[in-house]
């Protein structure tokens, strides 16, 4: 008989619907979340994140109180990013105002520097004190620690230094203030009056190197000026010699300025300009006279009275007396004639007045062409002069133009001689005030109380250790474990519907377990049953098959509890022991197995012969018969489809203990002439992917599942333990839950 396999997602859903009591299991196929998964592992591996942390905390203890207590004295000190200035020297280093950040890591870094620890040792005398180095646990053993008289060694005094820096880098931490410009300086050890020597000593020793680089830097920068003196001087005194000689071969020869100059430079004056500016203010003198020359010239050519003839007195003095003649001729006119002899004397005198006056304005005339060709002759020879002048002052500048040339290179190398001379006096002053831009702002004291070991952050850190140690093995422990913890898995990792549980069998039987109607295997398979009637339209399948992926799983005990369970319900069953190669039904029933399910797959019709009756659970049994030498090729045949016919005309239920699946082509096979099967699977002791494979080869067969059986189920390491124990033992009395 041959069952359609119907779909199986379609039969989950009455499952999930009708979940009965006692199995607790997850209704729908929505995934745990994040959060649930975690917390799921952790109650799974609860005891051992219990153990970790609880050995952690152990361990942090012990460790806690073997550790040798610590001293720690912090002094502070400011780093300044510039120093003050006591002179206007800038420094030889380039300014690094725009890096504040470079500049103070700097400094960190040399705070943190094997140099300043070697010399804080030096300074301390750390390299020859025996006690030191036993301090920090240092094996006095070998040539460099070999004590003579309570001494070391000299020649072993450089590696003693090495190891007495390095202890002391280990024991100093430097810890930068946010924000601000100080810096703790912390020293460690088990000594505090030697921590607060180191504190201080570190943040001394600091600023002595501090003072020393710069001391370096600025020696290292007066050598170089002074090599760079010596080359400008030489190059002034070259640039000089080549003005000079260019001077002399060119005939130029120029005056120093009278006006003088700037600091740096010498202006200076040629002659040829000074005589063309005396002699081109001569011409425009000259010019000016020969003009007022020539308007006088002029004017006394024109006939009359030039401005030099009215201003001179001699010619005034002879017309004022000739004024007066006339005035004394007009007076005689009026009484006497022109012939009377006074009257002729005095224009006698007159006439000769005249002539007089004549004579001197002639004269003043010819004086004043004379001036004025005078002035025309000397403003010709100065022009002349003024022309040949600026022709000399062109020459004089075509030739001056190297002259300028040596002229500013010696300008130039006279500045920057000057400069550098005044810079290499500031860095003599400067090397000598020692300005320094760190200083200390708290000496460290004497630390009363240890620092470490602190008992409650230790354990606080060991707690948190042991918790993650014991999170991450827990984790660890999750992804190796492939086993079925948890009955929520069975339908997220196989796509099964979860039919029921089966609690783990302790001190008893399945057998002895079944007859007990209180105990939790009945009820188990009381549930199961329930979950199983609402896998087809019909109820419960008149035919079904029970396998599962290996031996030992449980399928044997579930076939025999379904089998007594429907007939306790009062129907007729039949449980048929279909591992022909691995029987065990006959051994529940106390009889052999001479005669079974081979012999009719054989061939043999009489099956009364091959059924037994289980008198304690009330049904028939037919076991598995004779072992063949090959059962897959019964099973190949049709004999079992009639079987199972024969059998539901007598049976209202067959049920068929079925073979493991893996290594066996049995459990197919049956599978096939049934109308499904129900699969157990271990719990806690099959791996997933085992039976992933499994259900593989059965879904390829086209068989129906009806859902999965966890067996073997163990409520407290599923860590649900007060579902599941709840389920089982509700209704009943202390008494009864004892014994149970």
């Amino acid at each position: 008989m041959n069952y359609p396999p119907p779909n199986i997602e379609s039969e989950q859903a009455p499952v999930e619907e009708s979940a009965p009591a006692g199995t607790a299991m997850r209704i729908g196929n929505e995934a745990p979340s994040l959060l649930q998964q975690y917390v799921r592992i952790a109650i799974r591996w609860r005891w051992v994140i219990a153990g970790c942390t609880l050995g952690s905390l152990l361990l942090g203890l012990i460790l806690t109180f073997l550790m040798t207590p610590q001293y720690t004295a912090v002094s502070t000190i400011e780093i300044s990013r510039d120093a003050g200035q006591v002179t206007e020297f800038q420094g030889v280093e380039r300014d690094t105002s725009d890096f504040d950040q470079e500049f103070y890591q700097t400094q960190y870094g040399l705070l943190k520097a094997r140099s300043l620890a070697e010399r804080v040792a030096t300074n301390l005398r750390l390299v020859d004190d025996p006690a030191f180095f036993e301090m920090y646990g240092v094996d006095l053993e070998g040539p460099t620690f070999g004590l003579t008289d309570g001494r070391f060694p000299a020649e072993g005094r450089a590696d003693r230094l090495r190891i007495a820096g390095g202890i002391l880098l280990g024991a100093v931490e430097i810890n930068p203030e946010r924000m601000s410009r100080l810096v703790n300086i912390a020293a460690t050890s088990p000594d505090p009056e030697f921590s607060a020597r180191v504190a201080t000593s570190w943040a001394e020793n600091f600023i002595a190197a501090n003072l020393a680089r710069k001391s370096q830097a600025t020696s290292y920068g007066r050598d170089q000026l002074q090599r760079q003196l010596a080359e400008y001087r030489e190059r002034l005194n070259e640039s000089q010699r080549q003005l000079v000689a260019y001077a002399s071969n060119e005939e130029i020869i120029n005056l120093p300025s009278q006006g003088g100059g700037d600091d740096n430079s010498t202006p200076e004056r040629s002659i040829i300009a000074d005589d063309l500016t005396t002699l081109n203010a001569a011409l425009a003198k000259a010019t000016t006279d020969r003009i007022d020359a020539e308007s006088r010239a002029r004017q006394a050519n024109a006939g009359g009275s030039s401005i030099a003839a009215l201003s001179n007195q001699a010619i005034n003095g002879l017309r004022q007396r000739r004024a007066e003649l006339a005035a004394e001729y007009q007076r005689l006119m009026v009484r006497f004639e022109p012939s009377y002899p006074a009257a002729q004397a005095i224009q006698s005198q007159i006439n000769e007045l005249d002539q007089a006056i004549g004579r001197e304005e002639r004269r003043v005339s010819q004086s004043i062409e004379g001036e004025y060709r005078a002035a025309v002759a000397k403003e010709t020879a100065l022009q002349s002069r003024v022309d040949q002048l600026k022709n000399n002052f062109l020459d004089l500048r075509r030739r001056s133009i190297q002259y300028d040339i040596f002229q500013q290179e010696v300008e130039t190398n006279r500045a920057l001689y000057d400069g550098l001379l005044q810079r290499f006096k500031e860095i003599g002053v400067a090397g000598g005030v020692g300005v320094n831009n760190v200083a200390i702002v708290d000496t460290p004291e004497i630390p009363q109380a240890p620092s470490s070991p602190r008992l409650l952050l230790n354990i606080l850190v060991s707690l948190m250790f042991g918790s993650v140690l014991g999170s991450a093995l827990a984790f660890l422990l999750e992804q190796l474990d492939d086993t079925i913890a948890d009955p929520s898995e069975v339908e997220r990792r196989f796509g099964l519907p979860l039919l029921g549980l089966v609690p783990k069998l302790e001190d008893t039987t399945p057998t002895v377990a079944l007859q007990d109607r209180k105990s939790d295997l009945v009820d188990a398979y009381l549930a199961i049953q329930t979950s199983l009637g609402f896998t087809t339209e019909q109820g419960i399948p008149r035919t079904f098959a029970v396998t599962s992926t290996r031996p030992a799983e449980g399928k044997s005990t579930s076939a025999l509890a379904l089998a007594a369970m429907r007939a306790r319900a009062g129907k007729r069953v039949l449980l048929i022991d279909g591992d022909m190669r691995s029987p065990s039904v006959h051994h529940l029933g106390g009889v052999d197995h001479k005669f079974g399910l081979s012999n009719f797959l054989s061939g043999d019709d009489n099956i009364d012969g091959m059924t037994f009756e289980m008198q304690d659970l009330g049904f028939d049994a037919m076991s598995a018969g004779p072992i063949p030498p090959n059962a897959a090729e019964l099973l190949t045949g049709g004999r079992l489809s009639v079987l199972l016919d024969r059998m539901l005309d007598r049976y209202d239920h067959v049920i068929i203990d079925s073979p493991p699946v893996m290594g066996l082509a049995d459990a197919p096979l049956i599978a096939r002439n049934v109308e499904g099967v129900i699969y157990a699977i271990e719990s806690h002791g099959i791996r997933s992917s085992l039976v992933k494979t499994a259900l593989g080869r059965l879904q390829r067969s086209n068989v129906r599942n009806f859902g999965a059986i966890l067996t073997k189920f163990e409520a407290r390491k599923a860590h649900y333990e007060y579902g599941y124990e709840y389920g089982y033992n509700y209704g009943r009395s202390s008494d009864e839950q004892e014994t149970a």
